[in-house]
C-alpha cells in the first residue's frame, strides 16, 4: 500500500475520522497500528434504494394524476356552462334592441356583425368575437329551438364534439 501520510502532521489526507465519522482531510486521529479507512470515492445509492424510490414515485403519481385528470374536465364543462350564459345574455340584449332574435342562419354571428335590414343594432353584443367552445367546437345555436319551441336553442357539443349525444351541454 502507498503511503500519503502528510509528514509534518502524520495524517491521512481524505480519511474517515473515527471521532467524528467524516470523510475530510481533518481527521484528527495519527497514524499508528489501526490504519484509518481511505476515501477513494463518493458513497453511492444502492440498486434497492432507487427501486424504492421508484416505487413510492409510481404510487404518488398513481393517486394523484386521476384526480387532476377529473377536475380539468369538470372545469371545460363549467367553462363551456358560463359561455353559454354569456352568449344567451347576449342573444337576449340582442332581442331587446331589435325586437327580434337571430335566425339560425344569422346565428351568433349576428351578434358580432349587423345582420342586413336590422333596425336598431347596437352591438357588438360580444367583445372577442364568436366564442368556441372549450374543446374547440362553435357552439349550435338554433332559432326556433328543438328543446325550446317558444326561444332558442344554444349547446355545446361537449368533450367527443358531436351533437345529439349525452355529453352536450345546452341552454
Amino acid at each position: 500500500m502507498i503511503n500519503h501520510r502528510d509528514p509534518e502532521t502524520q495524517r491521512m489526507p481524505f480519511t474517515r475520522s473515527r471521532e467524528t465519522g467524516r470523510f475530510d482531510g481533518t481527521s484528527s486521529m495519527k497514524l499508528g497500528k489501526n490504519m484509518p479507512i481511505l476515501w477513494y470515492g463518493h458513497r453511492a445509492f444502492t440498486l434497492i434504494e432507487l427501486l424504492l424510490v421508484l416505487v413510492i414515485l409510481g404510487v404518488l403519481a398513481a393517486l394523484v394524476i386521476p384526480k387532476f385528470t377529473g377536475r380539468s374536465q369538470q372545469a371545460r364543462e363549467t367553462a363551456a356552462k358560463t359561455d353559454i350564459s354569456r352568449i344567451s345574455t347576449a342573444i337576449s340584449a340582442f332581442e331587446i334592441d331589435t325586437g327580434r332574435l337571430p335566425s339560425t342562419e344569422e346565428g351568433i354571428g349576428a351578434l358580432i356583425q349587423q345582420p342586413a335590414g336590422v333596425a336598431n343594432w347596437r352591438g357588438p353584443y360580444l367583445e372577442k368575437g364568436v366564442p368556441v367552445d372549450p374543446w374547440g367546437n362553435p357552439f349550435d345555436f338554433r332559432n326556433p329551438g328543438q328543446d325550446n319551441p317558444s326561444s332558442f336553442d344554444l349547446h355545446s357539443s361537449g368533450p367527443d364534439g358531436r351533437a345529439g349525444t349525452d355529453d352536450d351541454i345546452k341552454n
